[in-house]
């Protein structure tokens, strides 16, 4: 059982890792033919940087649309935020203090966690707009996402897993000489939940994650005034024609 779950997070991290970094370089190839920033946009690349940084951290243009979903939405990603830097202490051999520290904190983010994507799956089941253009997909990542929030919180507070062998299990991962794994059967669970995320974020709507830095209507500065956008397939058509025309 061990060796299983050993060669199945070692797969899933590396499709995880290979097809995700796939998909952001497709990202940054595609044209930008038009400008297109969403008003008020800003005038400068820093300002760019800094709208970013706040749909990024604080999802501002979510905030102004709906309120409701804002609180949960950032609820959620940030709760999760919190639980993945928790995480790391189990493949670091000598923990940092601010992990340290930050590991009381973490402890009780599972429970925000869970509770924002309960939030918007709510929405998703009674807000008739929402509900309408929701795909089966849509319903299946939130569950998915809550019962590892679930399994997280039961191996925390109900049934105590051996956090050592656990490390212990997590170091073998990362030097690939694996360890025994404790065989409780949340724990169990939980990876297995994990597994399939890492497998199937690269191919799932959950590409927002970077999708967000590549979205033209955020990453654009608006001075069409200024400077004329051309995109760089442009420019070479362009050269070919005039290469093309008799002198």
């Amino acid at each position: 059982m061990s060796a299983f779950y050993a060669l199945l997070l070692t797969v899933a991290f590396f499709v995880l890792v290979i097809f995700l970094a796939k998909k952001i370089i497709q990202y940054s190839r595609v044209p930008a033919p038009l400008k297109i920033p969403v008003t008020p946009a800003p005038l400068t690349k820093g300002g760019v940087v800094l709208r970013l940084a706040k749909e990024a951290i604080l999802f501002a243009a979510l905030f102004r649309s709906n309120k409701w979903t804002w609180l949960f939405g950032w609820l959620f990603h940030m709760s999760l935020f919190v639980v993945l830097l928790n995480h790391l202490r189990f493949f670091i051999k000598d923990v940092p203090l601010p992990l340290v520290l930050l590991q009381n904190v973490g402890e009780y983010a599972a429970f925000t966690m869970f509770i924002g994507l309960a939030g918007l799956l709510v929405r998703r089941l009674f807000v008739a707009r929402v509900k309408y253009i929701s795909a089966p997909s849509d319903y299946l990542w939130l569950l998915l996402l809550m019962f590892i929030a679930l399994t997280g919180i039961v191996m925390r507070f109900i049934s105590h897993t051996d956090i050592i062998a656990v490390k212990e299990f997590s170091l073998g991962l990362v030097s690939f000489n694996w360890q025994a794994m404790p065989t409780d059967f949340p724990l169990m669970v939980h990876l297995l939940l994990v597994a399939i995320l890492m497998i199937l974020l690269p191919f799932s709507k959950l590409l927002h994650i970077p999708g967000l830095f590549f979205a033209p209507s955020r990453n654009q500065v608006d001075n069409p005034r200024e400077k004329r956008h051309v995109a760089p397939w442009a420019l070479k058509l362009d050269a070919e024609k005039n290469k093309m025309q008799p002198k």
